[in-house]
């Protein structure tokens, strides 16, 4: 019986294959294999007819080519065959696909050879996403295929489908736009899917009878087939998630992908370690996994091979979907250098590319906190940015306590913790980091590195953590915190992201972990749009605001430190600055910003001049609202003001 132990195994004397050939590759007449087994004995393919019953029709064995490398060519036409693997390295290991396979049959059971050009949706040569004057310039909004469409309400006729994205003018029974059609009209600039590379967890045959959020890796260059119309033809999947890409870059908005290289979901049974058992894995002491993502296994991303892998894998994604971002699932596992890596290779091949990841681990790594991409490390990855769950506990409250409250729910004391956020987590002179609970040094060099948001798709939703925090709050009061909320996120320096259905007040009924919870749980529900349609519209103005005014979205921390102070009195559960608007390129001169946590109206002493309301109450009008005021100004419970000089 094979021993999974690795501690008597030194991986950096593994061979290096410099190539970008690696995988199977498909021509009219010949197919080439080749694979990195340095440890393998014998590599055997095996060919079929289809992904998942027939017998194998044919039977050869790879030839050792130097460097770890094992390859074949099948002459002839092989396109829609498919294919497995098995190694032997002493011992027989399991059948897969290649890890580089970018084509699967049904649940990923098997490779399937394909013609790239043939999936290609029309004009595909020209499509290009949008490209932003600077990542502060985006707005990012998560969602998930299936939640979606999936609703009975949504007036989607693909529902749960990659082609839901694709159809125009959807709506609600009453007439509430839904879909494609509901990103046009919020205005956002991105839309992060959570992942569609190959998961384990939902069986293509029958998508309908489980549900996962896809954290659950089978192959990392080949797409989801739950979410196509014929799970059985892996080109399907291709094809449909191109029309995908294509229809929301027609509407200018990018797509960034969620990615999941720090595990899989298998560990000794993954196509990794079935293709060189342990050296994709780090291990303890003992030489078993370690598990810093918590699923039972983690990627030893510093090796040259594993490096390598991820990023050819991503350069796939980008070069071949037109892919205009990633965010990297527990990027606290990788280790620095490969992130630095990431970021240089992706600049050479497709510059502009948004690139962020979630600044933590699962649990503990064998590699030092110091080597890895975790939050504090984040100025050593310059455009690399990093989630700012600093500013999100500071407004809603702890995001695992269901009682714990934040600035916007009424707790005080946090006003600290909403200005960091303010500023993008970046060094600012008027801000007292001491009083930062969860962060006491800035850790962005720059507001490019800096995602702010209030939730995700992770923990609950924003409504449901108010309604909990708040049992005895009343619609019209948790409607106003979530509109405060919004205004923070979205008038802050940084980077903006929103959890989709955030803006009328999406609940998942209080689950606060609905990784595998049914459709019911996690589906959108279009229908609260009808039902907070003054939410929605608020929502709306605010990315609109912020695409008008670069005073919002400061390039530089430089240009942050020189332009945005901290200007009025302090008070407690208010939290106010000024922004010298002509020296970031505004129109407006003076900008005063007052946010009110608290449930009474709160009087603020304004600077010397005269200003007028652009945001007053649930109100945002740029061409002002009343008439102008000076010396100071009433500001109305769990609201933003908004004043600009005249």
């Amino acid at each position: 019986m094979r021993n999974w132990k690795f501690n008597h195994i030194d991986f950096s004397t593994y061979p290096f294959y410099e190539g970008s050939d690696l995988g199977v590759t498909w021509s009219p007449e010949k197919t080439m294999v080749k694979i990195w087994a340095p440890t393998a004995q014998v590599v055997e393919l095996r060919l079929f007819k289809d992904g998942e019953m027939s017998e194998a029709f044919h039977k050869t064995n790879l030839q050792p080519a130097g460097n770890g490398i094992w390859t074949t060519i099948l002459k002839g036409d092989y396109e829609g065959k498919f294919y497995t693997l098995r190694i032997n390295d002493g011992d027989w290991l399991a059948e897969t696909p290649d890890i580089y396979a970018r084509c699967v049959g049904v649940n990923g059971k098997r490779g399937m050879i394909f013609d790239p050009q043939k999936t290609n949706p029309e004009n595909w040569t020209a499509d290009k996403g949008p490209r932003l004057n600077g990542f502060t310039d985006a707005v990012i909004y998560e969602t998930h295929v299936r939640d979606f469409s999936i609703s009975e309400n949504s007036g989607i006729q693909h529902k749960g489908k990659y082609l839901g994205f694709t159809e125009e003018d959807t709506k609600t029974k009453n007439g509430v736009s839904t879909g494609l059609a509901h990103l046009k009209e919020l205005g956002i600039t991105h839309v992060h899917l959570l992942p569609v590379s190959d998961f384990v967890t939902v069986d293509e045959e029958k998508p309908l009878e489980k549900y996962n959020w896809g954290y659950d890796p089978q192959h990392f260059n080949a797409l989801e087939g739950s979410y196509a119309t014929n799970p059985y033809d892996g080109t399907v999947r291709i094809k449909e998630f191109k029309r995908l890409v294509k229809a929301l870059h027609e509407n200018e908005i990018g797509v960034i992908l969620d990615v999941v290289y720090n595990h899989t979901y298998f560990a000794k049974e993954s196509v990794f370690n079935q293709t060189v058992p342990g050296y994709f894995n780090r291990q303890k002491a003992d030489g078993s996994f370690s598990n810093a993502s918590g699923c039972g296994n983690e990627i030893a991303s510093e090796r040259s091979m594993v490096r390598k892998y991820i990023i050819e894998s991503l350069k796939y994604w980008a070069q071949e979907f037109h892919i205009d971002g990633f965010r990297f699932d527990l990027m606290g596992i990788y280790d620095l250098e490969t992130m630095k890596v990431i970021r240089a290779e992706l600049d050479k091949t497709v510059p502009g590319i948004l690139l962020y990841g979630e600044g933590w681990a699962a649990d503990q790594s064998p590699m030092p906190e110091n080597m890895r991409a975790v939050k504090n490390n984040i100025q050593q990855m310059p455009g690399i940015a990093g989630f700012n769950d600093d500013f999100r506990d500071a407004l809603k409250g702890n995001h695992g306590l269901k009682k714990s409250k934040g600035f916007v729910s009424g707790l005080e004391l946090r006003e600290e913790a909403v200005k960091f956020g303010v500023i993008a987590a970046t060094s600012h002179p008027q801000i007292v980091y001491d009083y930062v609970e969860t962060a006491k040094n800035p850790w962005a060099a720059e507001p490019t590195q800096c995602i702010n948001y209030v939730s995700c798709h992770d923990n609950y939703t924003l409504f449901d953590k108010l309604k909990m925090s708040l049992p005895k709050a009343t619609d019209e009061e948790l409607k106003k915190m979530v509109r405060l909320a919004g205004a923070l996120i979205l008038t802050s320096q940084g980077v903006p992201f929103l959890h989709a259905g955030v803006d009328f007040c999406r609940t998942k009924n209080g689950d606060g972990n609905s990784y595998k919870s049914p459709d019911s749980i996690n589906q959108i529900q279009w229908e609260r749009k009808e039902q907070y349609h003054d939410v929605f519209e608020y929502y709306k103005k605010l990315i609109q605001l912020r695409k008008n005014h670069p005073a919002f979205k400061m390039k530089s921390a430089e240009e942050i430190r020189s332009n945005l102070n901290f200007c009025t009195q302090y008070q407690l559960g208010v939290v106010s600055y000024c922004i010298q608007a002509k020296e970031v390129g505004e129109s407006w001169g003076k900008i005063i910003m007052i946010f009110n946590g608290q449930n009474n109206p709160v009087p603020v002493a304004l600077p010397e001049g005269k200003f007028r309301h652009i945001a007053k109450g649930h109100e945002i009008n740029e061409q002002g609202i009343g008439d102008s005021i000076s010396d100071e100004v009433n500001v109305d419970g769990i609201s933003m003001a908004i004043l600009v000089e005249v």
